[in-house]
C-alpha cells in the first residue's frame, strides 16, 4: 500500500466483523457508533478500541455492563 492510500478499517462487535465500504471511509468512529448502534444496541454505550494488524485499523467495540430494569 502507498503512503495515501487509506487503512480498511474493521469494526469488532463481539463475534461479528464489519468490513467498512466506501459508505464509511470518512466516517469518525462517533460516526460509525452512530450508524451501527440501530442494529447493534450494545454499541450505543460501548468502550472503542481502536489497534492496527498489518494494513488494517481495527475498531473494537467492548458493550458496558450495565443494571437491568
Amino acid at each position: 500500500m502507498t503512503e495515501n492510500t487509506p487503512k480498511q478499517r474493521i469494526f469488532k462487535i463481539g463475534s461479528t466483523k464489519i468490513v467498512a465500504d466506501e459508505s464509511m471511509r470518512d466516517l469518525s468512529n462517533e460516526a460509525v457508533r452512530d450508524l451501527l448502534k440501530r442494529t447493534y444496541h450494545e454499541v450505543a454505550n460501548a468502550t472503542i478500541r481502536e489497534q492496527e494488524e498489518d494494513d488494517m485499523i481495527v475498531l473494537t467495540f467492548f458493550p458496558i455492563a450495565g443494571r437491568k430494569g
